[in-house]
């Protein structure tokens, strides 16, 4: 039997999530590069005498690197290493959040209007490769996050967490993963039908559910996962090795159960959008056509 000192609720106070910050280069230089890249975007949509509407540019930063910013500079990104609970919520935020923040901003859009009639050929073509169509399904997108989620319970875990190197590019690689799954999702509306975006709706429904798994597992489970020795502090707040996984297990179970809503969100809009289409198309048919496309429908062709 544990006892009671394993299961102490350790937690920072306040004080302390709010005010450890750290600079780290790699979060810093992201910051940098996004925010003059968009900048670009929208001075040079300007000069082509078009307007960029302020929300986007507020959704960019506001809801997109600003949490960035948080995540990797604050509290999560200072411990990230050190303990469990504060690199599993700093890697679930960082493939959810921070991109739906940044999908508010409408890159792709900002990058097709800035750059012209070419630059939205070459976007054009890159939505129609099938990597990029993969990546923007909302099935793949829940799988992945599932898939992440569930590297929570291996030893895997521990070594991308305790390596310098690999816990820093985590920082990059982890935002660019969920980008990969979110932007395709909004730009690829229109070149999928209302049946299979029904199809996408349900399948989510169901991956809701199951990214909740590893979290009730970590929560559950009274063997540490990750096989990685207590970082101990001489501070009063410090978790045991057990309560940190405990932690994570409670913090990723509940970030699960929000993890899918931008998706469902995204499908929505998109089933609409869709909808809306296939309503304009109907309503151009002229009578004729329409009685004609009523009886193949009914009777089959001839």
């Amino acid at each position: 039997m544990h006892s009671r000192a394993a299961y102490r609720a350790a937690t920072p106070p306040l004080h302390v999530l709010f005010s450890t910050w750290h600079a780290a280069p790699v979060p810093l230089g992201v910051l940098l590069v996004a925010s003059i890249a968009y900048i670009v975007g929208v001075v040079r949509v300007r000069r082509r005498g078009e307007a960029w509407p302020v929300l986007r540019t507020i959704g960019f930063f506001g809801l997109g690197l600003a949490p960035y910013a948080v995540i990797e500079l604050g509290f999560l990104g200072t411990y990230s290493s050190e303990l469990r609970w504060a690199f599993s919520t700093r890697i679930a935020l960082l493939i959810f959040a921070v991109p739906a923040g940044v999908a508010a901003g409408r890159p792709l859009e900002l990058y097709s209007r800035a750059t012209g009639d070419r630059g939205r050929a070459r976007l054009d073509r890159l939505l129609a490769t099938r990597i990029v169509r993969i990546t923007g399904n909302a099935m793949v997108a829940t799988v992945v996050i599932a898939a992440v989620f569930c590297l929570f319970l291996t030893p895997v875990a521990g070594i991308l967490r305790v390596n310098p190197v690999v816990e820093a590019s985590l920082g990059v690689v982890v935002p660019l993963v969920g980008l990969a799954m979110v932007l395709p999702m909004m730009a690829l509306g229109a070149v999928h039908t209302g049946t299979f975006i029904a199809i996408e709706f349900l399948l989510a429904f169901v991956e809701l559910l199951i990214d909740s798994v590893p979290g009730l597992l970590l929560r559950l489970n009274d063997t540490v996962l990750d096989l990685i020795p207590d970082a101990a502090r001489a501070v009063s707040w410090w978790p045991s090795t057990l309560h940190d996984q405990h932690l994570a297990g409670d913090l990723i179970w509940f970030i699960a159960e929000f993890a899918d809503v931008p998706i469902l969100v995204i499908l929505m809009v998109r089933w609409m959008r869709t909808d809306r289409a296939e309503a304009k198309t109907f309503d151009d048919l002229t009578d004729e056509e329409y009685d004609e496309m009523t009886r193949a429908h009914l009777h089959g062709p001839r």
